[in-house]
């Protein structure tokens, strides 16, 4: 990610500064903030549709050397981000209105900022435009917070849950594969087998954090005997951030 100089106006549409990267293409993530966050205008969505796919191709016919769009996954900085070519064209997808703002957005940014403020506060015509803004900004925010409500509140439930569920259960309930939960769980350090044992063990420090828990119960065998057998559980702590991690994740 570059480094902006601080006499260098950001793009900022709705009250949402885009980001820039080294290359001076700007992030579709932070535009999606900007235009509402709707699940059905996430930038993945639009860049599978023919359209879209066309004009990058075209772009990249154009400039062979060119790099249209770039995922960029790191430390802090994390998102998709594009040409202005396609930065126009993802707003024109979502609506016009939003294209507009974009366009405005982008002439401002170019435009030299000379305006003297007390000059500005005096004029009605500015006032009118600095308070559309502010308001954008605001109802932008709160759609933003209306659509992650439900999602606050699930995961509020889930941590605040008496009672911890196997991991055939937990799977169930995150709506994932049980196979595809547990594949997760040994990768990131949270359940192991001993050699020879097929019964999952959690690591000592899932323990410690609350996330996991081990079930001590007694099974009653058909000869009439009796086995003790520990079983590794997921506690309502533990549910949640799972819950967090498998959102949106593809049953």
């Amino acid at each position: 990610m570059n480094a902006k100089s601080p006499n260098v106006q950001l793009l900022a549409v709705a009250g949402v500064d885009v980001r820039q990267d080294a290359e001076g293409r700007f992030c579709l993530n932070d535009l999606h903030r900007a235009s509402g966050g709707a699940s059905r205008h996430k930038p993945s969505e639009w860049l599978r549709n023919a359209q879209a796919q066309a004009l990058v191709a075209e772009l990249e016919a154009g400039n062979p050397a060119s790099n249209p769009v770039a995922t960029i996954k790191g430390r802090g900085v994390t998102g998709t981000f594009v040409a202005k070519e396609l930065v126009y064209a993802y707003a024109m997808w979502i609506s016009p209105a939003f294209h507009l703002k974009v366009i405005r957005a982008y002439d401002a940014m170019q435009a030299p900022d000379a305006t003297d403020p007390l000059q500005a506060l005096s004029d009605p015509a500015t006032m009118r435009e600095l308070l559309l803004g502010y308001t954008e900004k605001v109802l932008a925010l709160e759609s933003t917070v209306s659509e992650q409500a439900p999602k606050v509140q699930a995961f509020r439930r889930i941590a605040e849950s008496d009672g911890s569920l196997c991991l055939t259960d937990a799977a169930k309930h995150l709506q994932v594969r049980r196979k595809d939960l547990l594949a997760w769980l040994q990768v990131h350090r949270w359940i192991y087998r001993r050699a020879g044992n097929k019964n999952w063990i959690a690591y000592q420090p899932r323990l410690h954090q609350g996330v996991l828990e081990h079930k001590v119960s007694t099974v009653h065998l058909e000869d009439g005997s009796e086995k003790v057998c520990e079983q590794v559980k997921v506690t309502p702590k533990g549910l949640a951030k799972l819950a967090e991690t498998f959102e949106g994740v593809p049953a």
